[in-house]
């Protein structure tokens, strides 16, 4: 407990007699030294209250036509956190619990009163009031502590998920407001309503889970990929919570995922370039031999085959060059471009497949930007992209969504479908030269994709789901 060489007290009685009796019991406390000062009326109580310069302060309950549980408000308001004891005339239960309710630390009858039972009460209230004080601090910290982390931190009812908490860092990850998440419940955020079921069954059967793994949607729609540590706790009543700490690692696994590919790329290049070149050294002499023999021989059959060798040759030449193509950076032409027009111009490219199908097109577009393309390029790599999803649907079944939106400093681009999915063994190879799920397809489209979309410094994220549809996203930034 703190020392203190002297106490003050500020005593607010409207009879001056009581008063000097109340400061002569004071007086007589042994070892303890008192500043006492008096208010006579609730008016000049107020003025003294909003000093803050007490320790401690007795009201009488009766102060004219005011009485000290009016007063007793007032200070709270004032923001007064001296410790104050309600003194009454009589006993009175209702007022009693009523003063302690509204933040009295104690009250005491005038009649019993004496010096020990004024040191008692003075000791203890002060002893509180330290307490409540050294609490507040820390309160204080840990609250600094959980608004400025940059992890999301919220703590939830366990059976249907209402927010009890949550610090400024969730708000800001959700897209939500205060008064929205208030009203919602943590299954609403979860991707998949059966994750949402998983993770609490697992939470209340162990206690504790470290880095649970989960898709979080945002209230603009977007996947935060989120890992969770989550403990179970009590409060001092007995009552259940989910304490929940949200690691957002979706920056950190889209990283990792372009370094992935970046390398797998790398790799592709270089394996492409070593065939090449073992390659061409003797399709080359074939060529030469093939352009000797058909001077010499003079037969049909034999001129025959040597066609045969000689078409198959080029072909075998045409797909190295084409290859190769695909494996290094494209010759960009850049220019500001509106990404609405452009969105616009590569629909219109598409529009035939679109209505033979009779696929739905709708179009979400949100605020235009001007961005650095390469106009014909960026075309062909979102033509890529809307020709695989039309071709993914149903015909009279399809719908293609095409989304644009501003966030972040970034600009997205969205193309989403009701397709038939892609399973995940091929999610990850999707963008490999010459890998193709289709009949009578080569490969490339993807990967000359990717490519085009590489050169522009932008990025791409695949979402699928067998048999419910795939969405591609891409991200340009702005600055």
């Amino acid at each position: 407990m703190k020392d203190f060489d002297i106490i003050r007290v500020l005593i607010v009685d409207d009879d001056e007699d009581d008063f000097f009796l109340t400061s002569d019991y004071l007086n007589d406390i042994r070892g303890k030294k008192f500043s006492i000062d008096w208010a006579k009326n609730f008016d000049d109580a107020v003025g003294k209250v909003k000093s803050c310069e007490y320790d401690i302060c007795f009201f009488d309950f009766l102060l004219g036509a005011k009485t000290g549980l009016d007063l007793l408000k007032r200070a709270i308001q004032e923001g007064c956190q001296s410790p104050i004891i309600l003194l009454t005339g009589k006993g009175d239960h209702k007022i009693d619990m009523e003063a302690m309710r509204l933040g009295a630390v104690d009250y005491l009858i005038k009649s019993e009163l004496d010096s020990e039972k004024l040191e008692r009460c003075i000791r203890y209230s002060l002893e509180r009031a330290e307490t409540l004080k050294t609490l507040q601090e820390s309160e204080q910290q840990y609250r600094t502590i959980f608004n400025h982390v940059r992890q999301g931190i919220i703590v939830t009812q366990p059976k249907d998920g209402s927010f009890i908490y949550y610090n400024p860092a969730t708000l800001e990850m959700l897209g939500y407001e205060a008064e929205e998440l208030n009203n919602m419940s943590t299954a609403k955020i979860f991707e998949k309503p059966e994750i949402w079921h998983l993770f609490n069954e697992k939470l209340e059967e162990k206690g504790n889970i470290d880095k649970f793994e989960a898709i979080f949607i945002t209230k603009k729609n977007e996947r935060k990929i989120c890992l969770i540590d989550a403990q179970k706790q009590k409060n001092s009543e007995g009552k259940e919570s989910f304490l929940s700490i949200i690691h957002d690692v979706t920056a950190q696994r889209k990283a990792e995922r372009e370094a992935m590919m970046m390398e797998k790329m790398a790799a592709t290049g270089r394996l492409v370039r070593t065939l090449a070149h073992e390659v061409r050294n003797p399709l080359t002499n074939i060529h030469l031999s093939v352009e000797q023999l058909e001077g010499e021989l003079q037969d049909e059959d034999s001129k025959l085959f040597l066609g045969i060798i000689k078409r198959n040759g080029q072909r075998i030449s045409d797909l190295i060059t084409e290859l190769l193509n695909n494996s290094k950076p494209s010759e960009l032409a850049f220019s500001k471009m509106s990404a609405h027009k452009i969105l616009d111009e590569t629909l219109e490219q598409a529009i035939d497949r679109i209505n033979l199908k009779n696929i739905k097109l709708e179009k979400q577009y949100g605020e235009d930007a001007l961005l650095n393309l390469d106009a014909n390029k960026i075309k062909i790599a979102l033509l890529n992209i809307i020709i695989n999803a039309v071709e993914a649907m149903d015909e009279g079944k399809g719908q293609l969504t095409i989304k644009s939106y501003i966030a972040n400093n970034y600009y997205y681009v969205s193309i989403k479908d009701n397709g038939t999915g892609i399973s995940p063994e091929n999610m990850s190879r999707l963008f490999e030269p010459y890998f193709t799920a289709k009949n009578n397809g080569i490969g490339l489209g993807l990967a000359a994709t990717l490519n085009i979309i590489q050169s522009h410094k932008a990025t791409v994220d695949v979402n699928s789901e067998v048999g419910k549809g795939t969405e591609f996203i891409i991200t340009f930034s702005l600055n």
